[in-house]
């Protein structure tokens, strides 16, 4: 019990952080925006950033993608898995989609209680201690085990995460060698020229080759997939070796590290900003396929957002690592906005 107690402690510090960070890095983004409001809708304006010439005026058939999540056995992470799974179902079925089959990869090592509700293959976590406490770092090696030992009928993929929600239909977002991807506002490969040189050498390019997203949500051709993430778990391992680099780019190591792999195999993303939606700095639901209820949500009672302190109102995943929400938990005064209410009622229905 103190050994599970003590590292309770130690993910709840380290989830703190995380948070903290995307706090004040979303406040800084959005309070600096300019032309862009999020309240007057500005998000939605143009949800394409860049695609390639010739992608603009392709015809388009249906190509299904299979779905991929990594996870571990945590309770925590298990709800977050049954909801997700739970909507995947619902989008699947109905028109419009062109969602396929589901992995959970299980980076474990072994089965869990759920292997008979979601699909899963258990692959094995990197050895103790390669990961120095950053957990993430099993993603990427998590996708190379089950990329070489699963049979996988869809010619994509989609690399999705516990804490995503489907919120309508998702089509098939990529088109042959460009895959498609959410910009991260907060990966800026091109004002990081100095640690990006030192994964990405200038023989290939320039910096701004290296696309400002994660591995996640990411659509991609299973073969280039196949092929970008051995080297993006050997680039994950050396960012987090190296103390600059650990130290500049934090939680989101993982996230260049996929980037920087992506960009090393010639591969270019379309960048989709209507990909995913990120309550409660996003306020609106529409237009929208997927739904990231990464960040706390604190409010008072009169709807107002209360920026960083515990709310009179609140939702936050974190404070759920035991198991799910519980199914009394008060709906969001009024005023709150519609994204935030879709995070609670979706999170409940399980």
């Amino acid at each position: 019990m103190g050994r599970a107690s003590t590292f309770l402690i130690i993910f709840i510090v380290l989830g703190s952080s995380f948070a903290t960070y995307n706090l004040v890095t979303m406040l800084r983004h959005y309070g600096s925006s300019e032309g862009e409001s999020v309240a007057d809708g500005g998000l939605y304006f143009d949800p394409i950033l860049e695609m390639p010439d010739h992608v603009k005026n392709r015809k388009t058939s249906k190509a299904p993608f299979h779905v991929a999540l990594t996870a571990t056995d945590a309770p925590y992470n298990k709800w977050q898995c049954r909801v997700m799974y739970y909507w995947y179902k619902q989008q699947k079925k109905l028109p419009g989609s062109e969602m396929g089959g589901f992995t959970r990869i299980l980076h474990s090592g072994k089965s869990d209680n759920l292997m008979d509700e979601i699909p899963t293959v258990v692959v094995d976590p990197l050895a103790a201690g390669l990961d120095r406490g950053y957990i993430v770092l099993n993603r990427p090696w998590a996708f190379v085990q089950w990329l070489e030992k699963a049979k996988i009928e869809e010619e994509y993929v989609l690399m999705a995460e516990p804490d995503h929600i489907f919120l309508r239909p998702l089509p098939n977002l990529a088109y042959g060698g460009n895959p498609a991807a959410f910009p991260f506002f907060y990966i800026k490969p091109d004002q990081n020229e100095k640690i990006i040189r030192k994964f990405y050498p200038e023989e290939y390019g320039p910096v701004t080759n290296v696309d400002p997203i994660g591995n996640s949500p990411v659509i991609i051709r299973k073969d280039l997939i196949a092929k970008i993430a051995p080297t993006w778990m050997n680039i994950s391992l050396k960012m987090k070796e190296d103390p600059e680099t650990d130290k500049a780019f934090g939680w989101v190591l993982e996230m260049y590290a996929y980037a920087v792999a992506s960009a090393l195999h010639g591969v270019r993303h379309i960048l989709r900003k209507d990909f995913m939606l990120q309550p409660p700095w996003d306020l609106e639901t529409r237009k929208k396929y997927i739904l990231h209820y990464t960040y706390g949500c604190d409010y008072n009672m009169k709807g107002e957002l209360t920026y960083g302190k515990i709310g009179e109102w609140r939702f936050d995943k974190r404070s759920h690592l035991r198991g799910p929400p519980p199914k009394n938990l008060p709906l969001p005064p009024p005023g709150v906005p519609e994204s935030v209410v879709c995070v609670c009622r979706t999170c409940l229905l399980i």
